[in-house]
């Protein structure tokens, strides 16, 4: 796999590692994250905003878009 990053969000540190990260450029809109041992799939939607796709392990809307841009930065999307 990928390397593992950190993110702090609201007072609570998170480890995520990337799943699809060889494939990512400036016009990708999904990204698979190993967030904590499970798996969540985010999209980028028409305004930019990365938001969680329905699965069973939910996160907070804010924290889909924290992961969301913490891989943007990274990768400069």
């Amino acid at each position: 796999m990928g390397l593992k990053m950190r993110i702090t969000y609201k007072d609570t540190d998170y480890v995520y590692e990337i799943i699809n990260g060889a494939g990512i450029t400036k016009d990708t809109a999904e990204l698979k994250i190993l967030l904590n041992g499970k798996t969540v799939t985010l999209h980028k939607n028409t305004n930019k905003v990365w938001m969680q796709e329905e699965g069973e392990f939910a996160i907070e809307p804010e924290l889909a878009q924290a992961l969301g841009r913490s891989v943007s930065l990274r990768y400069r999307m």
